[in-house]
């Protein structure tokens, strides 16, 4: 029997012809790197291969490593197999990589989104037989609504807040979520501040993108200062010691999970707002028809309903387990500025 071009196994998904792995979870000799959030690019490669504008991204997050960057579309060679990265949307950075052998291609997603969010570089369609596809939201209860609107509910949120004397508290993941809202508030409304994880994400990225001016959260910031302005946290600052001086404030999130009922109740959140930085379901459709793929591998999210469906309509769809997240969390260390204590938690996109 044919070996596949790609393999999942315990450390993860395995180009053995080339011996190198995509997203690995456990620790590898060799490592080709989607894109920056926690579950893709892990601490314990011997060596990295990423997109060059990841490069800062995972350097930040993982410290000192060997990381070689390429650009969109540039193809390298490891023992007769062919790979290139190619924009995914889904954060700056984020890739897809295509895997040629023989004629034979893959490529596999990481994560991503179709939608032109203005920051990321925009999803590209690849050409392949076989396909990798998350399906973190992978049901057809999940709709988006376009950026602009979302941004201009936030936007006039805040102005209403303002207009109330209250400061509005919008939690989103401090890597890609926080930086898509920075990109799209309106500066003339009042002061944008930012958590230090946010802050300092943020720094690494800013030669990337236009951001607005942004103020970091510190001890030397008066309550006084806060009213009429806009704080931008990692969930994991909810309920904390920390947003106490900004009373009285209102709470908002940014995340696909707030299409769901009960979901800002449970997260004891003021206001939420559906933005993801996935693919809906139709985005998940309009990609693989896209692609021209016969065979469609689902990973993470909700892969069984997926698959099944494709399966339905006449692909040949299986899933795959791995050790993504599949409900848009990531975890991550994230600095309280006040007690300067460290919070681990998972936070949401």
């Amino acid at each position: 029997m044919k070996q596949p071009l790609l393999a999942f196994n315990d450390k993860g998904i395995y180009c053995a012809q080339a011996d190198v792995y995509l997203d690995p979870w456990r620790p590898v000799n060799h490592a080709i790197i989607t894109h920056g959030h926690s579950d893709h690019a892990r601490w314990g490669h011997r060596q990295y291969i990423t997109h060059h504008m990841n490069v800062p991204v995972i350097k930040h997050r993982l410290g000192n490593i060997m990381v070689a960057g390429k650009d969109w579309g540039e193809t390298f060679t490891i023992n007769g197999v062919t790979f290139s990265f190619h924009p995914a949307g889904h954060i700056i950075g984020s890739a897809q990589v295509r895997v040629e052998y023989k004629g034979e291609v893959w490529v596999f997603t990481g994560d991503y989104k179709t939608e032109d969010d203005g920051l990321s570089t925009p999803y590209e369609a690849v050409k392949c037989h076989t396909f990798i596809t998350e399906n973190t939201f992978g049901l057809p209860a999940f709709k988006w609504l376009p950026q602009k609107e979302v941004m201009a509910d936030i936007n006039a949120w805040w102005a209403q807040n303002k207009a109330e004397g209250k400061t509005s508290i919008l939690f989103g993941y401090t890597l890609g979520k926080a930086q898509r809202l920075l990109k799209h508030l309106d500066p003339e409304i009042g002061t944008i501040y930012t958590h230090g994880a946010v802050e300092n994400m943020t720094e690494v990225l800013r030669s990337m993108a236009d951001f607005p001016e942004t103020t970091r959260v510190t001890s030397l910031i008066k309550k006084e200062d806060f009213p009429g302005s806009i704080v931008i946290a990692p969930p994991s600052a909810h309920g904390s010691t920390w947003i106490r001086k900004m009373t009285p404030y209102v709470t908002g999130a940014a995340s696909g999970w707030m299409a769901f009922r009960g979901a800002r109740r449970r997260r004891a959140i003021d206001r939420g707002f559906v933005l993801s930085d996935h693919c809906d379901w139709q985005g998940l459709l309009e990609s693989i028809k896209a692609t021209g793929a016969e065979k469609i591998i689902c990973t993470h999210g909700y892969s069984d309903i997926f698959s099944q469906y494709l399966r339905e309509i006449g692909y040949d769809a299986r899933t795959e387990h791995t050790q993504y997240e599949g409900d848009e969390g990531e975890v991550t260390d994230v600095k309280d500025d006040e007690t300067n204590n460290d919070i681990t938690s998972t936070d949401e996109q």
